[in-house]
């Protein structure tokens, strides 16, 4: 059914971009029909990625747990697997990385295993030293933090030398059977990574409708509030405001990647053959050492002049296993994946195996989404994979739907703006809002949504997408910064919810909702003043649009607004203890 719908939605938004392209522009107004249309175009193409990523699934089947290294190493002997678990920190609580600290001492094989448990602290606090070292752990730390989370592991895995090295954060809290149910898959040798999903433990439940209504206005609130579930189906008040649950991300997209060998690494909850990463890192030295010297060498037949300067570079260039840079966990994905001489391979574990915390307020969101953002296309500028030899044509497509998908507001921006400029001018970029229109628009819309629903196993992203709609203003000062050249920043995110609330940050999403008040009644009036039967369906079709644009909007400012309940706090507080109750 996913694949019948897809491929009908698919036809019949290509039957209605031929339609708009060839018979509806409003030639009178091309200024604005030409960027409308355009902006149509490349998010019909953003689609088509997408079901692309989607089209089917195909998992890596599970192995049972390795015994012995050589199952997993090649000529690896019958000794046990040694394990490194790196918890980089920096600016964290060190209380909070204590309980992940504690949870990965936990950590169960069923055969014998050598774990090591690393504290990588680049903020070189003698707190975090005391923790590690009451809780019987290895502690590094560094004079700099040169290459940010990158620059920390690569520091770590010169003082380690564990077969495999798992990556947590500071407060992924990993489950007894991560190894034991991931090390399996390293049996195939060309395995380099396995990603686990993250799971945000503390996002809020909310309430239904029922009892929100209960609550205030008593039993008739109750039976109004199950009486629209029937029509609506359950409605929550105060869940998850950010959207932060991964599901769709991890056990849709990234899960379906699987089958192209495109999954790419998200950093925590992650492990890594050691091997494989070191391997990429000393090709990605020499390299970056022949490049230099070609570059600086004057006359290329000049051996001499060459080797000193092979010499001189060889000790001044770092090798870095983890690409230095914001977002180093893709990067290099990236990097490992399109390797032409080794044929390294991801794996999307479908399970959950560890825990973490989801952003508590507005500001540490948008923090975390403008380093997505801003990280993806710095690379897309600065080291496009797509251009890269050595991924096959369905990897270099499932990249470039994650690229493809932050560059959304720059068609997102003529969306938005396009039912306001209608009404306030009673200028359409459509030649008429004649009957063909809606029969070219509406099956298209709604295949598409059949399509989405069955593609996502049912997962309902409506509100991830209207956030995804109001998040325009974010994304394109990551757009603008990386056009710019300005490097982005690596920021820890946040664990403690900053007080107050975040209306400055969501300025422009305000801004979009009074235009389209201020539209609405403008056009209104104009139509009450000077009745135009020509006029009326326009007024329909952008009052419309403007609405449901505004509506997103008011979602993120909703989101700004959002203080959590005294109820959730408690439960958090009661489930994790001393160091949420600080927060």
């Amino acid at each position: 059914m996913w694949q019948i719908t897809a491929v009908a939605a698919v036809t019949l938004g290509g039957w209605y971009l031929f339609w708009r392209w060839t018979e509806s522009l409003n030639y009178d107004a091309l200024w604005f029909a030409i960027p409308v249309v355009c902006a149509e175009s490349c998010a019909f193409l953003g689609m088509v990625l997408f079901f692309n990523n989607l089209w089917s699934m195909r998992d890596v089947a599970p192995q049972s747990a390795p015994i012995t290294l050589s199952e997993v190493i090649v000529d690896g002997g019958d000794q046990p697997i040694s394990v490194d678990i790196f918890i980089p920190t920096y600016t964290e609580d060190p209380e909070l990385t204590r309980y992940s600290i504690q949870d990965a001492k936990k950590i169960t094989y069923p055969y014998a295993i050598d774990i090591n448990i690393y504290v990588l602290d680049d903020g070189n606090r003698a707190r975090m030293r005391k923790i590690a070292a009451q809780e019987n752990v290895h502690y590094i730390t560094r004079e700099s933090n040169i290459g940010y989370k990158a620059g920390n592991l690569r520091n770590a895995l010169e003082h380690s030398s564990g077969d495999f090295v798992v990556i947590l954060d500071s407060d992924t809290r990993p489950f007894p059977t991560i190894l034991e149910n991931t090390l399996g898959y390293f049996k195939d040798k060309d395995v380099a990574w396995v990603q686990t999903p993250q799971w945000f433990y503390d996002v809020p439940e909310g309430i239904t409708l029922d009892i929100y209504l209960e609550q205030r206005i008593g039993l008739i609130g109750k039976s109004v509030g199950r009486f629209v579930q029937i029509f609506l189906g359950p409605v929550s008040i105060g869940k998850d405001p950010f959207v932060s649950d991964p599901k769709l991300f991890y056990d849709v997209i990234l899960r379906r990647r699987n089958r192209a060998n495109a999954s790419f690494c998200c950093g925590a909850g992650s492990i890594h053959r050691r091997d494989a990463v070191m391997e990429a890192a000393l090709k990605a030295y020499a390299t970056q050492i022949q490049q230099t010297v070609t570059a600086y060498s004057c006359n290329e037949t000049d051996h001499s002049i060459s080797n000193t300067l092979k010499r001189e570079f060889s000790v001044s260039t770092e090798i870095t296993p983890y690409k230095f840079h914001v977002s180093e966990d893709i990067y290099t994905s990236i990097i490992l994946q399109s390797d032409t001489e080794r044929n390294w391979k991801s794996v999307l574990h479908p399970h959950v195996e560890s825990k973490m915390l989801s952003p508590l307020d507005m500001h540490s969101w948008a923090m975390q989404r403008y380093k997505y953002a801003g990280g993806t296309l710095d690379i897309l500028r600065n080291d496009n994979p797509l251009f890269r030899s050595g991924m096959t044509f369905q990897q270099k497509l499932m990249y470039a739907m994650t690229f493809w998908s932050y560059l959304a507001p720059l068609w997102n921006c003529i969306f938005i703006a396009a039912p306001l400029m209608a009404l306030f001018t009673g200028i359409s970029p459509i030649s008429s809002y004649s009957k063909e229109f809606f029969l070219h628009l509406i099956p298209f819309l709604v295949m598409h949504e059949c399509a989405s629903a069955f593609g996502t196993w049912g997962i309902d992203n409506r509100k991830g997408r209207t956030l995804n709609l109001a998040f325009f203003s974010f994304n394109l000062r990551a757009i603008w910064a990386v056009l710019c050249g300005r490097e982005i920043q690596f920021h820890v995110t946040p664990k403690q919810r900053r007080s107050g609330n975040f209306l400055y940050l969501v300025w422009p999403q305000i801004c979009v909702v009074v235009l389209t008040i201020i539209a609405m009644f403008w056009a209104i009036t104009l139509q009450v003043i000077s009745p135009d039967p020509r006029q009326t369906a326009a007024l329909v079709v952008n009052g419309f649009w403007a609405a449901t644009n505004a509506y997103a909007m008011t979602v993120l400012i909703g989101a700004a607004l959002w203080k959590p309940s005294n109820d959730s706090l408690i439960r958090i507080d009661v489930k994790n203890r001393r160091w949420f109750r600080r927060a």
